[in-house]
């Protein structure tokens, strides 16, 4: 599938039938493709188009350690040990707002292969030709994103949890509202009657899946760090890899 003008891709190593979920959006946020890839396929797809910009919900790299030494700069007892430190600091400074994200380790081999995936996908874009994001110039780059983190950003609280039905109603109502042209979510409880209440039918159907709620939002990070780079949020250190956010700023806690 090939597109002359550029594509912005939320890419998630996470889906359970294949390594990859995937969505792309257009230039004006028409969705134009949602689905799950190989590594092989995922690769094709971006490398065939003419600009692709890809936003991944996973880590670049692992963590440098950065989070452990900067306790033991601020410690009063420099023998102190810090438990619980093995993550990066992009990982620390979101926990310590309240969004509760996953460490990064520091050792490849102990982290959960979903991360692993992840390290493999963004060095296999880089071998590609795609730079980092902010490159002058360049037609294909990638940023590394995080899809809950996006969502309490873009909501501006903590969502309700993502496998539920008021969690993957409140996330595509918030893509919905802010441009994204998908469905309305809201023409779920258009479809509800008191029979289909009583035989237990659900119009789920016009829902995405928790999975491609993650992989639209990244999608969209992609467009907006692209469309309006001056009103992103950058947090984390280069050497561990940075997380882009689609909000000019965050709030001390969420």
């Amino acid at each position: 599938m090939f597109f002359t003008d550029s594509v912005f891709v939320g890419v998630d190593p996470t889906s359970g039938r294949r390594d990859f979920a995937y969505a792309a959006l257009d230039g004006d946020l028409n969705l134009v493709a949602l689905a799950d890839a190989d590594l092989d396929d995922m690769t094709a797809f971006l490398g065939a188009q003419q600009s692709a910009i890809v936003a991944i919900n996973a880590p670049s790299r692992v963590n440098q350690g950065l989070v452990k030494k900067k306790l033991q700069e601020a410690s009063l007892t420099p023998r102190q040990t810090f438990r619980g430190t093995d993550m990066r600091l992009v990982e620390y400074d979101l926990r310590l707002r309240g969004i509760s994200v996953a460490g990064t380790p520091s050792r490849e081999e102990s982290c959960p292969t979903w991360m692993q995936v992840g390290f493999i996908f963004h060095q296999k874009l880089l071998k590609m030709g795609f730079k980092p994001f902010g490159t002058d110039g360049a037609t294909h780059q990638i940023m590394e994103t995080h899809p809950y983190a996006c969502f309490c950003v873009l909501l501006d609280q903590i969502p309700f949890p993502k496998p539920t039905l008021e969690g993957r109603l409140q996330r595509q109502l918030k893509l919905y509202d802010i441009g994204l042209r998908i469905t309305d979510p809201m023409v779920f409880f258009e479809e509800i009657t008191r029979f289909k209440l009583m035989k237990g039918i659900l119009p789920t159907n016009v829902l995405y899946s928790p999975e491609q709620l993650d992989v639209l939002v990244a999608a969209f990070t992609a467009w907006f760090a692209t469309r309006r780079p001056e009103e992103v949020t950058v947090l984390g250190e280069k050497s561990e890899g940075q997380v882009v956010l689609p909000v000019s700023g965050l709030k001390e806690k969420y």
